[in-house]
């Protein structure tokens, strides 16, 4: 089953008419983008937008052997000129089937936030998702769930779309996950792309044709990854945004409660406001169980807080205690959590202030915790494969 991507951008394409932001500006050449619409081995057409049979022409296909028109967005769109041959579009209702004399099958998925998603199935059996922008399938039970060989997605806007998918089983490990619908709130070229990696996903130029359940290399999501930053960096959004489109992730709160102080309850209600719902929340310390077991992965917000306790626990804080075998317990402490890092089999993202650029401490004790905590997040960053550093809230590839 070939798909050729007329359009791969958000309804009213990329870069938007009359918009000033930096990311319409940047989108020139393979980043500016038409409204999304798929053409189907030549036979379907799910989304008619503006320009779609000169956009078909251009990369040497014809809407002339297309028998069934589908239109997946909340509502019917910007008033279209049907192309004289082509059949009047229409909507399958949610749960329907309908088979085409081509041999291809077009299941409707419900969505749960308007619009109508489609299974299609091809005369070879291989299995395309295609969503409408802005929508993630509704009611999907592992049960019932079907796996599909590519999923065509606004994963930018909504990645828990595909959290829904990957948790029933419906996208898995060679599933080829392409982004559609691509609008203005991520900045197209490299920052797209690294976006989309982190998520197991990728982004084509419009005009694109891809054969449905041929495995494209699309970089593995790494396994281990720390993203460092100062204060108010957007370091923590950072973090949270790589695993949006994964299922059932466990947050490791390091800070714990602070009673009375209302200033770290706004922050960490901020922080819980920002979390899919799906995701589950442990406030603990002892990292190092949690990176030996099984399981989801995790999310450890910070590596900061961490030393903190650890430094309290060895009396790092006062110098007779510090010389007299504190600093040996606290590099005891670093060398087992790195080697539960190394060890373990979890996908992990840690955060971490990053610290001592700027004005030097003026008390010991505070010099004592920068160096400390440059010397772990050294320690940490040898053991992952991808290790960032937000500024301003651009994240910085310094690894991987």
């Amino acid at each position: 089953m070939e798909v050729t991507l007329l359009g791969t951008g958000a309804p009213a394409g990329l870069p938007r008419p009359d918009c000033p932001c930096a990311a319409c500006a940047t989108a020139l050449g393979p980043d500016a983008r038409a409204a999304t619409a798929v053409l189907v081995d030549g036979a379907l057409l799910l989304d008619l937008t503006p320009g779609a049979a000169f956009a078909a022409a251009r990369v040497g296909h014809s809407l002339g052997g297309v028998r069934q028109v589908l239109l997946s967005h909340p509502h019917d769109g910007p008033a279209v000129e049907v192309p004289a041959g082509l059949p009047q579009p229409g909507r399958v209702p949610d749960g329907r089937e309908l088979a085409l004399l081509t041999g291809h099958r077009v299941r409707a998925v419900a969505m749960d936030a308007g619009g109508t998603g489609y299974a299609v199935t091809g005369p070879d059996g291989q299995r395309l998702l295609y969503l409408p922008p802005g929508g993630a399938p509704a009611g999907l039970e592992e049960a019932r769930a079907e796996s599909y060989h590519m999923v065509l997605a606004d994963v930018a806007g909504r990645p828990d779309a595909l959290a829904r998918l990957r948790a029933v089983g419906s996208a898995g490990p060679t599933t080829d996950v392409v982004a559609v619908h691509l609008d203005h709130d991520v900045p197209p070229g490299p920052e797209l792309r690294r976006r989309l990696a982190a998520a197991g996903a990728r982004a084509v130029p419009d005009g694109t044709t891809l054969t449905v359940g041929v495995y494209e290399d699309v970089p593995d999501v790494p396994r281990r990854t720390l993203v460092l930053g100062g204060a108010r960096s957007g370091k923590s959004v950072e973090a949270e945004r790589r695993l949006e489109s994964f299922p059932d992730v466990l947050y490791v709160a390091t800070g714990g409660t602070r009673g009375g102080d209302t200033e770290w309850a706004a922050r960490v209600a901020a922080h819980r406001e920002r979390r899919p719902g799906s995701w589950r929340t442990t406030e603990t310390t002892d990292l190092i169980p949690l990176l030996g077991q099984d399981g989801p992965p995790l999310l450890i917000d910070c590596l900061s807080l961490w030393l903190t306790d650890a430094m309290d626990a060895v009396g790092a804080w006062d110098d007779a205690e510090w010389a007299g075998g504190g600093e040996k317990l606290l590099r005891e402490r670093v060398r087992e959590l790195t080697s539960a890092v190394r060890s373990t089999r979890r996908t992990v993202v840690a955060v971490s202030n990053e610290v001592g650029s700027g004005i030097v401490p003026a008390t010991a004790s505070g010099r004592r915790y920068r160096d400390e905590l440059g010397r772990l997040n050294s320690a940490f960053g040898a053991e992952c494969e991808q290790v960032l550093l937000v500024v301003a809230g651009q994240a910085l590839v310094l690894r991987g």
